[in-house]
């Protein structure tokens, strides 16, 4: 079983920047395709980021291109995501699934593993 817990996440200004952590235990993920999703109130969970599992290959939603970076740390089990030059539309609650398919992709269904999430506001 794997255990995921974001973290990192708070009430920053439209301008600002922040960094998310996600730690997983349990089993090892150094295999996993890891992502970042989000939720806003009242939207559809939504793709942000994934990364392969050597952190060769990334792949980013058009809204955060150029302003948010997932990078992950295998000896560690941590992933991590960027977030620059934030925006209102970017508060959520933001959630790290892994998922045991190697390509990439921004399908939810694909990721079998869940954190309960970070929530990061932005305030204008």
């Amino acid at each position: 079983q794997v255990r995921l817990v974001e973290s990192g996440g708070g009430l920053v200004q439209a301008g600002d920047s922040l960094k998310l952590s996600c730690a997983a235990s349990g089993r090892t993920v150094s295999r996993y395709s890891w992502a970042w999703f989000r939720q806003g109130p009242g939207d559809e969970r939504e793709f942000v980021a994934a990364i392969n599992w050597s952190g060769g290959n990334t792949h980013y939603a058009d809204s955060v291109k150029g302003r948010f970076s997932i990078s992950r740390d295998s000896a560690k089990n941590i992933l991590y995501l960027q977030m620059n030059n934030l925006t209102r539309e970017d508060t959520a609650v933001y959630y790290c699934p892994a998922s045991i398919v190697t390509v990439l992709t921004p399908r939810r269904e694909r990721y079998g593993y869940w954190g309960r999430g970070t929530q990061v506001t932005v305030s204008s």
